[in-house]
């Protein structure tokens, strides 16, 4: 999938935005280091699975990001954001096995500005004027 050919929808902005940050080193894995970054105010961008087991997880995050102005993205499933986030081993045919669920992971720098960066951008500013 390349960013240049046609409409681009969020998730699909969104897997490439992460892709982006983990090139650069940008993207903290797992609940416990993405508390701590958006405690410590450096998070640019929170992705959060609603299909985590325990609901108090959700509430904490989503306060924390609350509280400090931090965006919030969720997506629907932990195992695929754990393939977003390189929690997996690729095979020769470059399919993904051996996913690990992550519930949580937090951008505190982009990489390279790219249209998957402005789509994610855009869908941020119209969630925050409703």
């Amino acid at each position: 999938m390349s960013v240049g050919d046609g409409a681009m929808d969020t998730m699909e902005a969104l897997r490439e935005t992460i892709k982006n940050a983990l090139v650069v080193g940008g993207v903290t894995k797992g609940l416990r280091e993405s508390v701590k970054k958006l405690d410590q105010r450096q998070a640019l961008l929170c992705v959060l699975a609603e299909s985590t087991d325990e609901k108090n997880i959700t509430k904490l995050v989503e306060a924390l990001c609350n509280e400090h102005n931090i965006k919030l993205i969720k997506v629907d499933d932990a195992k695929k954001l754990g393939e977003w986030v390189g929690l997996c081993k690729i095979d020769k045919e470059g399919n993904a096995r051996k996913v690990v669920r992550c519930s949580c992971a937090v951008i505190s720098d982009f990489g390279r500005e790219s249209q998957a960066l402005d789509i994610i951008n855009e869908q941020l500013k119209i969630k925050s004027s409703v």
